[in-house]
């Protein structure tokens, strides 16, 4: 052999291959993950939790899935959803709200930071209970959605309203603006990234909050009770079926919100590369 068979490749093989590896779907990578995990799926199934019948195969799960089709996933997604949505919306307007003001009135900031902790160390189970108690209802699914996004929107619009470009700020305050001008003028923009990136992570964590306030019980509906359900009557096709559709609804969540990012914030993509 010669020693031509060992030679790196040249700039223009490795151009080449950068050029082939972009021109590749995005979503070729995300396929065969998911292939993968369908395999590995069944193998263990069949194999490992043979015995156990905890774990079903992919086409049972499916299956049952479409046995019980829209009457079953229709009415408590959508219960369920609405519950998030509330607790989305209430969550992340109180963590704005905060954050704005400690802007404006930066005594605030030891305050909300505290309050902000707090919210997110208190276990969900905790508190869900005694929601349950003095208000009932769907209030402790919207109540528990609400404080599972509050401190992850709270920290992101703090982080996002401080990095604003300080020249910008200056010069607001130079032709005499107040600090809510620089707010609404300055800050609000830089910190879209940062509060978009926020929301991402908020809207799967919502789900999460509906759903732990359906399992402490008080409603006859939604996604959490039709999963106590099919616990209980351990069918276990069901149940499986019940927690994909229910990450696949808080997966949409987080891709809805990464899209608008994308939208609204494309300057943001590429701030990496030229730092």
């Amino acid at each position: 052999m010669t020693d031509q068979t060992f030679a790196p490749p040249t700039e223009h093989e490795v151009a080449a291959r950068v050029r082939i590896s972009r021109e590749r779907p995005r979503w070729l990578a995300g396929a065969i993950g998911i292939v993968g995990i369908l395999v590995l799926w069944s193998l263990l199934a069949v194999t490992v939790f043979a015995d156990g019948g905890g774990v079903p195969t992919p086409w049972a799960v499916v299956a049952k899935m479409g046995s019980d089709g829209w009457s079953l996933y229709g009415p408590n997604a959508s219960i369920t959803v609405g519950s998030a949505a509330q607790g989305f919306l209430w969550g992340n307007a109180f963590a704005l709200l905060l954050a704005g003001a400690v802007l404006v009135v930066p005594q605030l900031d030891g305050l909300v930071t505290q309050l902000g902790v707090i919210s997110y160390c208190i276990p969900l189970t905790a508190i869900g209970p005694i929601i349950q108690i003095v208000f009932g209802g769907r209030s402790t699914s919207i109540f528990l959605a609400a404080v599972a996004v509050f401190f992850t929107t709270l920290i992101g619009a703090l982080l996002g309203l401080r990095a604003a470009d300080r020249t910008s700020i200056d010069m607001v305050a130079a032709y005499g603006g107040s600090r809510l001008q620089q707010l609404l003028k300055v800050r609000l923009i830089s910190s879209l990234p940062s509060l978009l990136a926020a929301l991402m992570i908020a809207a799967p964590a919502a789900m999460l909050g509906a759903i732990i306030g359906e399992y402490l019980g008080g409603v006859d509906s939604g996604l959490g009770v039709a999963l106590t359900n099919a616990q209980q009557q351990f069918d276990v096709p069901r149940t499986w079926g019940l927690a994909i559709a229910t990450g696949a609804i808080a997966g949409a969540g987080y891709l809805i919100f990464s899209l608008v990012s994308r939208a609204v914030t494309p300057w943001s993509a590429g701030q990496e590369g030229t730092s």
